[in-house]
């Protein structure tokens, strides 16, 4: 019963929504104050084993890499890549491809805190977005393109606090301001389901206890997130700090840094990381591909795809359609 009257509760807050003119600061706020009361019980009432359980927000991980096709690095190497961004723009977003080699420069965001950011040495292969929040992600960037005065390091802050799964009622200072900014209310409503709480550090400490090395500093690095954003006081800074390890993690010798995925859709990609932010990404597109299509439109769409490390002490890294200098 307690559940039903929450859940009317949030179709009556979407309604008034759906009949006000300030849009998305107005259902914020609502938002906000109703995901606080669902949310009385606190992150104990969960119980250990069931936070545990919680899906990630995104789970995209290299053992969904599809290596069927790969090339190493020498493959094409020797052809001139010419700028991505002069192929025709389509519709929905991306590029809509062309036979030849291609290359971009573009914006990319961390997608999961507590690891290494990327080394030189790290081999990267394509992998689809997926998890809980796969479509409020996408849907990030794909208004970013259409928000050009939102800075990158907010929208990273706003990607961070969604990774590390924190509930809406928890946003504060300028993440807030920004996911109101980029997300429709439908979306927003989106980034309570399987969200947690800040959890009391006694729960911390017995989840720790239960989890590999690997995973205890993700999952302290999200709870960390999560304070941080709920305290109202914070700085990019702080966030970077929780969000990337010191140092580097070691390479896998079995995937160099230049490998080629071979795309679903038929064309190859790679990724050259510079840092988080920034990445070139190289794509071949073989003519047969394109005869194949019989005319239908080849789209490159950056927004649903993951340069996935074949270390994973290393970050995930979500590619983007915006073009940025190196």
């Amino acid at each position: 019963m307690k559940k039903l009257i929450i859940g009317l509760g949030f179709l009556f807050l979407f309604s008034l929504y759906l009949q006000s003119n300030s849009a998305n600061a107005q259902f914020g706020d609502l938002l906000n104050k109703a995901s606080k009361a669902a949310a009385s019980k606190g992150a104990k009432a969960l119980g250990l084993d069931n936070i545990l359980k919680q899906p990630d927000a995104i789970s995209t991980k290299f053992a969904d890499v599809n290596r069927t096709g790969e090339q190493f690095p020498d493959f094409h190497n020797d052809q001139t890549f010419t700028p991505l961004t002069n192929l025709p723009k389509h519709a929905d977003g991306g590029y809509i491809l062309k036979a030849g080699h291609y290359e971009i420069f573009n914006k990319s965001y961390c997608l999961k805190a507590g690891t290494h950011a990327p080394s030189s040495g790290d081999g990267y292969m394509y992998a689809p977005v997926d998890g809980k929040k796969r479509d409020v992600v996408i849907a990030i960037l794909k208004s970013a393109e259409k928000h050009p005065e939102v800075k990158q390091s907010d929208i990273q802050m706003l990607l961070w606090t969604i990774i590390a799964r924190t509930k809406f009622a928890d946003y504060s200072g300028s993440v807030k301001a920004t996911a109101i900014r980029l997300l429709t209310a439908k979306q927003l409503l989106q980034l309570e389901g399987g969200a947690l709480g800040i959890l009391p550090f006694d729960v911390v400490n017995k989840a720790k206890d239960q989890l590999p090395d690997e995973v205890k500093l993700v999952f302290e690095a999200e709870n960390k997130i999560r304070g941080l954003v709920a305290s109202g006081n914070y700085s990019f800074a702080e966030f970077e700090s929780l969000a990337i390890l010191a140092g580097m993690a070691e390479p896998r010798a079995d995937t160099p840094s230049g490998i080629w995925t071979l795309h679903p859709d038929g064309y190859y990609v790679r990724y050259f990381p510079n840092g988080y932010s920034k990445t070139k990404v190289q794509i071949y597109v073989p003519e047969e591909t394109i005869a194949k299509l019989n005319g239908k439109e080849l789209v490159y769409d950056a927004t649903d795809d993951i340069a996935c490390p074949a270390n994973t002490g290393s970050q995930r890294l979500i590619q983007t359609n915006e073009a940025i200098n190196l």
